[in-house]
């Protein structure tokens, strides 16, 4: 492995110690991830391996910068510096700072609280809730020296203030709290060379985890049944500590006087016993889980964090409780569920950073989220799409990374930087920083993010034109007009799903069964048959199977590929089929002609329209029925012609090749007249 990591990711003068840190504990997992992968569920112990990721350099610049840095910025401005934040941004040098969009004088007002202009450095808090090995808190460190620096501060000075004062961090992976630690202390070190001696501790920590720890363990100390309930109340948050990390919050405050008094009271004087060692065991337990319960009781001013990644359906069951009862806007994944806890850890007027998967910005799974989240501004966003981790190749994991700031600042135009289509973590990094230097690039987009409640279930659709969103907002949805189902869940397709050529004409009970299938428009993807024999009975007994829309099933529709690798295609399906969930189906409510919906679906528009609605290659009912509906007009009768026409040439394409049952000659046979045709067929015996 050593011949390939670059030299300079040894040099701690070019960044080189939290590079090589953090690189050789993502390697130190690998073999346990691997293992947890292949879970149905993962354990407590899986956590750490399965959620660990390091974050490219470039990405850990871009949210402190545009967090820590933009907050500073906005303390200066308020403090009265006249500058532009891109001048004051290129004067600490601070490359990859977004400026923001122009704004009219009322939203800049707006978003500089007057109370900015009394904050000093040294108030000024950034925790990382799932810091890894500390990347991000080695580059906020670095942030915070220059701030220092350029307020007076000796080098010396400015380190143990930042140790003491401003940086946090928490994790549930002892190993990488360890090197988090280590980190920063040799940051400190780099610029005090006493440092290790102060006895200055960082203020990171490894989250506890309570056990069996309950207020009885410490019966000598406690006064009264009141002090019980309290302490009682503080150990039960930590039950799980290892599993719930930062998650873990306070619906009520705790009495962290009582927990004061009860870690540092003197253990009662006599003989030295079992019950006096547990005791003073036991203090030193609840010390460590009173110093992680204040944190997480602080408000901070700016969040940082690449937070862990797990769908709710790799959760064991007290985790999947958990993110059920306390987060139920975000609880399809932890990365979401972690959004949530940030913000709620930051204070008005700052900001949070973070880098996740995209799916919260689309996904109707995630639209309350998303309605708890536009009570911020989001000031920026790079949208990464696949490929930004080098170590994560393919088009599943797609990540984008933003800013928001904890306040409302109507009329506020983001900034966004559509990197989706640079194919590598490289490129991705040239492009963003060239929007950085020229926002005349065609990659970078300005828009209120008012504009995102008019589209339905308010994805975040910052490419989209004002013209598109007038579209949404004065037409109606294809739902009045055309109604989408799903279709037969088989429970068992090898038993019940043929193609078409492994059965025999004689076969009874076999019927065709729409199935998505791949990219093809108009017509096609004929090739399965379903076993619907006396009516489904065999079927309907196997109790994995979902039989729904009965009503529906043998009716002329469209139909389309619920799960695709690109782009969408829906197709006109005859009468006679059955369908499933892969390939669900669209029914016209009233006279309204299918070929227009057929044709608007078929369209550049539609596809673009649903690179928003739908950008994760699952194209389900719910966003297919969003698309705005156009109102017919003169020209409805032409367009009906030609999605006739493309019907027709679809099928006798499909047909043309053997793999359709309704293939009768070769297409080059066509062109030859009949009295020639025999010489193309083969001799008779």
């Amino acid at each position: 492995m050593i011949t390939d990591v670059s030299a300079d990711d040894f040099n701690v003068a070019v960044g080189g110690q939290v590079e090589i840190i953090g690189w050789l504990y993502q390697y130190y997992n690998t073999e346990p991830k691997d293992q947890a992968f292949k879970k149905k569920k993962y354990l407590e112990s899986d956590i750490p391996a399965v959620t660990q990721l390091f974050t490219p350099d470039w990405i850990v610049k871009y949210m402190v910068e545009n967090s820590l840095g933009r907050y500073w910025i906005d303390v200066l401005q308020a403090k009265g510096d006249r500058r532009s934040d891109k001048e004051i941004a290129n004067d600490f040098e601070w490359h990859y700072f977004m400026p923001a969009a122009q704004q009219t004088d009322q939203v800049t007002v707006q978003s500089n609280g007057v109370s900015l202009a009394d904050e000093q450095i040294e108030q000024v808090t950034l925790i990382d809730a799932a810091m890894g090995s500390g990347h991000i808190l080695i580059y906020a460190f670095e942030i915070f020296m220059q701030i220092y620096e350029r307020e007076g501060y000796s080098r010396r000075d400015a380190a143990k203030s930042i140790i003491q004062n401003n940086l946090y961090g928490l994790d549930i992976d002892t190993r990488a709290f360890q090197l988090a630690y280590f980190s920063l202390m040799m940051k400190a070190r780099e610029t005090n060379r006493r440092f290790l001696t102060l006895h200055i501790r960082p203020q990171v920590f490894d989250i506890p985890e309570t056990g069996i720890l309950t207020s009885s363990d410490f019966q000598e100390l406690l006064k009264n049944e009141d002090e019980a309930k309290s302490l009682d109340y503080l150990l039960d948050k930590f039950r799980y500590g290892n599993e719930y990390g930062s998650l873990i919050q306070f619906e009520k405050p705790v009495d962290w006087l009582l927990i004061d008094r009860l870690v540092n009271a003197d253990i009662p004087a006599g003989q030295l016993s079992l019950n006096t060692i547990l005791l003073a065991e036991n203090q030193a337990k609840l010390s460590e889980i009173a110093a992680v319960g204040k944190v997480l009781s602080k408000k901070f001013t700016v969040g940082a964090m690449n937070p862990p990644y797990m769908g709710s359906g790799k959760m064991d069951a007290n985790l999947g409780k958990y993110v059920k009862r306390h987060f139920p806007n975000s609880k399809s994944d932890l990365f979401a569920v972690f959004m949530e806890r940030l913000r709620a850890m930051t204070c008005t007027d700052g900001y949070y950073a973070m880098i996740t998967q995209h799916a919260w910005m689309f996904l109707s799974s995630f639209e309350k989220l998303r309605e708890v989240l536009k009570e911020d501004t989001l000031i920026n966003m790079a949208h990464l799409g696949t490929r930004a981790f080098e170590e994560i190749g393919g088009e599943v994991v797609q990540s984008t990374t933003f800013v928001f700031k904890v306040h409302s600042v109507p009329n506020y135009i983001g900034t966004y930087e559509r990197l989706v289509n640079f194919d590598s973590q490289q490129k991705k990094q040239e492009a963003y920083l060239r929007a950085v230097k020229d926002n005349q690039v065609d990659y970078l987009y300005r828009t209120n993010q008012a504009n995102f409640a008019k589209i339905p279930g308010m994805p975040i659709a910052y490419w989209a034109s004002d013209n598109l969103f007038r579209l949404f907002n004065n037409d109606v949805e294809l739902s009045s007009k055309f109604r989408g189902k799903e279709g037969l869940g088989t429970g068992d397709n090898a038993r019940f799903l043929r193609q078409w050529f492994e059965l025999s004409e004689m076969q009874k009970g076999w019927y065709p069964y729409q199935k998505g299938g791949s990219y093809r428009k108009w017509y096609g993807n004929n090739e399965y048959y379903v076993n619907w024999k006396n009516n489904g009975l065999e079927m309907k007994s196997l109790p994995k199977s979902n039989i729904r829309n009965m009503e529906y099933q043998n009716r002329t529709g469209i139909t389309w590929s619920a799960i695709s690798s690109g782009k969408p295609s829906f197709r006109y399906s005859v009468q006679n089929f059955f369908f499933d969930s892969k390939g669900p189906m669209m029914f016209g409510l009233d006279a309204y002609p299918f070929q227009l919906v057929l044709g608007l679906l078929n369209s550049k528009v539609a596809e673009f329209i649903l690179s928003f609605l739908s950008p994760t290659l699952d194209y389900r009912l719910g966003q297919i029925q969003k698309i705005p509906l156009l109102p017919v007009k003169e020209s409805a009768m032409s367009v009906s012609k030609l999605v006739d026409s493309s019907i027709e040439y679809s099928k006798n394409d499909w047909d043309s090749f053997e793999t359709s049952w309704d293939f009768t000659h070769h297409p080059l046979l066509s062109h030859i007249a009949d009295d020639n045709l025999s010489h193309c067929r083969s001799p008779v015996g």
